[in-house]
């Protein structure tokens, strides 16, 4: 499960910070193709800000393609790790802070870049200080790992869900339904007006404001479909980073690994499951200083 339920109190992200190893270890980095897209139109030493940059993953891209990056992230487990692994990788700042508290630097940054991270920053805070930080017209690029439902995997994401059920009932009921493709395109079309209702949609998180339609035009989204297969030890390797691990009881979290475990063996080869690389860009309106 890759999905994270919600609502989930912002506070969780804190967990991170506990794992930052084993976080690193296990979570992807994303597909060149999508870096790419998000950096068009930025030139080599442009000055880009990211939000929870954890330990570097999206960082590292970043630097690679000649980027001035200045990265924010509360954990200080995960920036130690961060600033070690990227040490020497090109030119960036670090911040020890949550985004909420950084002294705004105004319409400074070409490019604002989050990676699975923006919904742990107050959405009342979030959109505005984004936009005052941009340059008139600057890009903000959002990415996630999304599931999805695909019929090669469905089979496997259910007995997944099921066995989340009768472990920790309460966890699974939050889990929103995964959508087929084409619904999570026609949605994601559907809400292209205000970007933060539809990185809301997307994620099934609480951080859709009005404000933000006033902020922020161009929205556009592209998604790259993977499927992805797991042993038991990489599948409960991951459960033990998802934001939802700490509400489950260690009772919970032994029967969930050892569910994980009987469905490999039933199954005898990978656990699959569907997921779509996903990224959204917007673009700073002149005038969202005015508001």
């Amino acid at each position: 499960m890759t999905q994270q339920p919600a609502p989930i109190a912002r506070d969780y992200g804190k967990f991170f910070d506990d794992i930052a190893g084993e976080y690193d270890s296990t979570r992807p980095a994303y597909p060149d193709k999508l870096v790419d897209q998000a950096c068009q139109g930025l030139g080599r030493r442009d000055h880009v800000l990211e939000i929870g940059c954890g330990t570097g993953q999206l960082t590292r891209s970043l630097l690679a393609r000649g980027l001035h990056v200045t990265a924010v992230e509360p954990g200080k487990s995960l920036l130690a790790l961060a600033t070690r692994k990227l040490g020497g990788a090109g030119a960036i700042e670090f911040i020890n802070a949550r985004f909420e508290d950084v002294p705004p630097i105004h319409r400074h940054f070409a490019a604002v870049f989050s990676a699975s991270a923006l919904h742990w920053v107050d959405p009342e805070v979030s959109w505005r200080k984004i936009a005052d930080v941009l340059v008139p017209g600057g890009t903000l690029a959002l990415l996630s790992y999304f599931e999805v439902e695909e019929q090669r995997t469905k089979d496997d994401q259910e007995t997944m869900l099921a066995a989340l059920s009768r472990v920790a009932p309460e966890v699974a009921a939050t889990v929103p339904s995964y959508r087929d493709l084409d619904a999570t395109i026609a949605g994601a079309e559907q809400r292209r007006g205000n970007v933060s209702a539809l990185w809301a949609w997307l994620g099934n998180h609480d951080v859709a404001q009005d404000y933000a339609k006033e902020l922020f035009d161009d929205v556009q989204v592209s998604m790259i479909p993977l499927i992805v297969e797991h042993t038991a030890d990489e599948l409960n390797a991951i459960l033990r980073t998802m934001s939802y691990y700490p509400m489950l009881a260690p009772a919970q979290r032994q029967a969930l690994e050892r569910e994980n475990e009987a469905i490999y063996e039933r199954l005898g080869r990978p656990i699959r499951s569907s997921t779509v690389a996903t990224l959204v860009t917007a673009h700073a309106m002149p005038s969202a200083a005015e508001h």
